[in-house]
């Protein structure tokens, strides 16, 4: 089996670029091992539908990214599988989200979509300033986040380990770059 985990969002709007960043802490931080799978990260950014030709190549998807949730607060955590998304979930946050939403369930009417599942966090919301600075209510949650992307590659049959130890902020500081 063939998975991706597409970290998605705008890298300039702070908690709105979590998605990439977490997939780049991961990339950097750990490495993953399985017998029978393989497994690619891959930022994703705001291309929505550009990403198409890619997600229909994969036989498991986990799309990392932000989400808008009622009633939730900043750094909540939240994982579902995309058929089983939670009514709470509004998707009425920033513009990369709708565009994302919107994305994969043309993918899924068209009969091409994996198995995808999303493990998002509730951002703080930064307006038009521009910034690579995370909120500090996300990073004092952000453990929460790396362990429930962990936990669900686990359930996919992967093993991690702790290979280096570049906090998350310093991640997003140079995610422009990529990684």
């Amino acid at each position: 089996m063939r998975v991706l985990v597409l970290g998605i969002g705008n890298i300039l709007f702070g908690d709105e670029g979590i998605g990439v960043h977490l997939c780049n802490y991961l990339k950097v931080n750990y490495a993953f091992d399985s017998l029978e799978h393989s497994i690619e990260f891959v930022d994703g950014g705001t291309l929505a539908q550009a990403l198409i030709p890619m997600i229909v190549e994969y036989d498991s998807v986990l799309v990392l990214d932000t989400i808008n949730v009622a009633g939730a607060a900043i750094g909540d955590v939240y994982s579902f599988p995309f058929s089983a998304i939670p009514d709470t979930i509004t998707w009425a946050g920033s513009a990369h989200e709708v565009e994302m939403l919107q994305t994969l369930k043309m993918i899924e009417l068209l009969g091409d979509l994996p198995p995808l599942h999303i493990i998002g966090v509730v951002p703080y919301i930064i307006g038009s300033d521009t910034t690579f600075e995370l909120s500090a209510q996300l990073l004092a949650r952000f453990d929460d986040l790396e362990q429930e992307v962990l936990r669900y590659l686990r359930t996919l049959g992967f093993e991690s380990k702790k290979v280096d130890s570049t906090p998350i902020q310093a991640i997003a500081n140079h995610s422009y770059k990529g990684y």
